[in-house]
């Protein structure tokens, strides 16, 4: 082989990544969890915020309490509410997973689609009961 007979260099595959895959149910209820999660995260910070105020004092937590019942505090309790009926739906869908259950598409998507009307429903239901509608 001479020196000019380098061989050639074919470019690499790169690795696969969400532009390359076609939108399925359980790929965006998976990273619908993630988010869900993540929601969480930021919602527990503000309870905590709540729960300091009520321990500070009566200013603090009026102040808190305020802002709990403005529309935007309401929306927030709301959206919190339903994520976390959903990662709790989601997560014990994915507990059935882990023991084998429920992995063909057909029920993986039938599956995806209960956890969220169920998370739907009882967050309705804890709204309902919470503003003793029933």
């Amino acid at each position: 082989m001479a020196s000019n007979d380098a061989p050639v260099a074919r470019p690499r595959p790169l690795s696969p990544h969400i532009g390359i895959y076609r939108w399925q149910w359980t790929m965006a209820l998976s990273i619908l969890h993630r988010l869900t999660g993540i929601a969480l995260v930021i919602g527990t910070v503000a309870f905590g915020w709540w729960i300091i105020a009520a321990a500070a004092g009566g200013e603090h937590y009026a102040t808190s309490q305020w802002f709990w019942g403005t529309w935007l505090g309401r929306i927030m309790l709301f959206g919190w509410t339903l994520c976390l009926f959903y990662h709790l739906c989601n997560g014990i869908r994915h507990l059935i997973w882990d023991a084998g259950g429920a992995l063909a598409l057909g029920p993986a998507k039938a599956t995806g689609i209960l956890a969220l009307l169920a998370a739907v429903l009882l967050t309705v239901v804890a709204w309902v009961i919470a503003y003793g509608l029933l």
